[in-house]
């Protein structure tokens, strides 16, 4: 999500890491599973979405702690958003949004921190795919342990081959019986502008198009979806309804507030899931309204956003799949974002029940 405070750490660095690389091509699900771990699952049942707010600032300085909760939590896919790592390209020249920039000393001794970051247990027992940007902005990754082949990996919501959305927003997974979608929607902005609300609107009409194209499998659809669906889903209603940047008042008054909760957001994203047949996991197992827990981003703890909180980060999953979620968690709490590991957003797991036999 679009933050309203500058950030208060800066990159630095530790001493030099080889480089490893335990990434994959684009699309390529290749990959060896650990020594024990083949043949126990046909497909992923646990996983895990974080907005890491720059994955490499996280590696530099809350690496030790979010390696701990990964080890303890163990899933089998991990969806990242807002990577912030440039893609591969010299300037002017197209860019390769699969791979990592490298092709400058400082893009070089940035690669070769994350990849010894990635090439150390838990994280070296999983492929990753990237869908980067042409800067440090956005981006996303997708983690899979090498025990589970996906059958296909795409970057698009119109799965072109070799396509990537801009921004690298979007990674599909498909797997025997169902997708996932891992996504880092764009904030809707404060005004009617290109780059704001009208970016928005285009992508909520492409997200409906999408999972109304793909109902023949199940979904399971995560990430920053940058929208806060009810009430419910934030601290302070009234303070994110009648929020404004520099008194602006848009045109449609539906447009008015804080940006992942106003009204028309709020309306076209309760489409999608209607439309789409889509279950919001967690609010699904979780009827009320939990001040401490309840929420996956969190304002700065000094200003004005000091406590005011958004649930902005799901998991949403075909109503097909409903009777075989098991749980679905925030794992960060309070407004001292004890649990967020640095990031201004909490990780969120899910974990599914092993399909039954006869299920499709």
């Amino acid at each position: 999500m679009k933050r309203f405070f500058q950030p208060i750490q800066k990159d630095g660095y530790s001493k030099k890491p080889a480089l490893s690389a335990p990434s994959t091509k684009d699309g390529d699900a290749t990959g060896e599973a650990p020594e024990g771990e083949q043949n126990k699952k046909t497909e992923p049942l646990k996983f895990l979405t974080w907005n890491a707010n720059s994955f490499l600032l996280r590696v530099k300085n809350n690496w030790p702690e979010f390696t701990k909760f990964v080890e303890s939590l163990d899933p089998d896919v991990i969806s990242i958003q807002e990577v912030r790592m440039p893609a591969a390209g010299t300037k002017g020249a197209p860019k390769n949004q699969g791979e990592l920039k490298d092709d400058t000393s400082s893009s070089r001794e940035e690669k070769q921190i994350l990849m010894r970051a990635l090439s150390s247990p838990p994280f070296r027992n999983y492929n990753v795919w990237w869908s980067l940007s042409d800067s440090k902005y956005a981006g996303t990754a997708l983690f899979i342990k090498k025990c589970f082949q996906p059958k296909k990996v795409s970057f698009s919501l119109d799965q072109i081959a070799s396509k990537h959305e801009q921004d690298g927003r979007v990674i599909l997974a498909e797997f025997e019986s169902f997708r996932l979608l891992n996504t880092y929607a764009p904030n809707n902005g404060w005004k009617e502008e290109e780059n704001s609300f009208q970016r928005r609107r285009k992508w909520d009409k492409r997200i409906m198009e999408f999972v109304l194209k793909m109902s023949d499998k199940a979904l399971i659809w995560c990430g920053d979806l940058n929208v806060s669906h009810e009430e419910i889903d934030v601290s302070h209603p009234d303070f994110f309804s009648n929020a404004k940047m520099n008194g602006y008042i848009p045109p449609n008054k539906e447009d008015g507030g804080q940006p992942g909760f106003t009204l028309s957001e709020r309306k076209r994203f309760g489409g999608i899931l209607k439309e789409g047949k889509l279950i919001d996991a967690y609010r699904f197992l979780h009827k009320e309204k939990d001040m401490d827990r309840g929420f996956s981003w969190s304002g700065h703890p000094v200003g004005k956003y000091r406590g005011k909180r958004m649930r902005i980060d799901y998991f949403m999953v075909s109503e097909k799949l409903r009777d075989r979620i098991v749980s679905c968690e925030m794992h960060g709490q309070g407004i001292e974002l004890e649990g967020f590991y640095g990031s201004d957003h909490c990780p969120v797991s899910l974990e599914l029940s092993p399909a039954s036999p006869d299920s499709n």
